[in-house]
């Protein structure tokens, strides 16, 4: 409430600051650097609020995932691709995407990537992990019977590898007056795949792209952060995953 008095007043002050002032004892440029400083104060007053807007483009295909099979069967996620330069993004692209899939579906049995890659080394898979991991890169698959085992230590029929595509950010002015960017758009790019496989039979259950653009303007700089970027995407893509059931139609009955 103070601080809203405050602002109120501030900015009546910066209204009748031309009627207080004998501009004509003001040289122009001083008139003009006291134009220029009640705008900025005016813009910060009224525009401190960051806006974001979203613009995601999904695509989801379901080859042979029942309807709530990870409610009853679980999912494990293994080490994530990415393209060449975002290695280092691998555990935080996991671990921001199962955080958002626990707080969706918290009674969802998951196995995180840290959960299952000591599992794998625990139960002494680290090579046949490693030989899985070259050959696809190769052919696009996954061994059968290693999938089998990871699936059966991990206790979660479902297998979920995580693809990083793209993620970039860039910074644009919008505008600015005598060296003052008044405004700046912070540009973020995420492109996600997913991608779950039956542990049971080595078979693609279900995969998914989403490529997510934020755009967020703000007086002060402050890129959008990749756990939030990814936490996004994740949610448009869950989304998707467990599609909402259809409501049944309202019948009026005759009275």
């Amino acid at each position: 409430m103070d601080k809203r008095r405050n602002d109120s007043r501030l900015a009546t002050v910066l209204m009748e600051l031309p009627s207080r002032v004998n501009l004509q004892s003001l040289s122009r440029s001083k008139v003009l650097a006291m134009s220029v400083a009640g705008l900025i104060v005016m813009t910060l007053l009224s525009g401190c609020a960051v806006t974001t807007q979203s613009y995601p483009t999904t695509l989801v295909q379901s080859v042979n995932m029942e309807p709530h099979a990870l409610q009853t069967a679980g999912i494990a996620f293994i080490t994530p691709g990415t393209v060449t330069g975002q290695e280092e993004d691998k555990q935080n692209l996991a671990l921001a995407f199962t955080d958002a899939l626990k707080q969706a579906h918290p009674d969802l049995h998951i196995v995180s990537l840290s959960e299952t890659l000591g599992i794998i080394n625990k139960e002494g898979l680290a090579e046949e992990y490693k030989k899985m991991y070259e050959d696809s890169r190769l052919t696009g698959i996954f061994n059968r019977d290693t999938l089998r085992k990871i699936s059966h230590q991990t206790g979660a029929r479902y297998i979920a590898q995580l693809k990083l595509g793209v993620f970039t950010q860039s910074t644009q002015s919008l505008w600015g007056f005598l060296g003052f960017n008044l405004s700046i758009t912070e540009i973020t790019t995420l492109r996600l795949f997913l991608q779950i496989w039956d542990g049971e039979n080595g078979t693609i259950a279900w995969e998914g792209s989403q490529e997510l653009t934020l755009s967020s303007n703000q007086i002060k700089q402050s890129p959008v952060s990749f756990k939030d970027t990814v936490e996004r995407s994740a949610q448009e893509l869950i989304a998707r995953l467990f599609p909402a059931p259809a409501q049944p139609l309202a019948i009026n009955s005759p009275k």
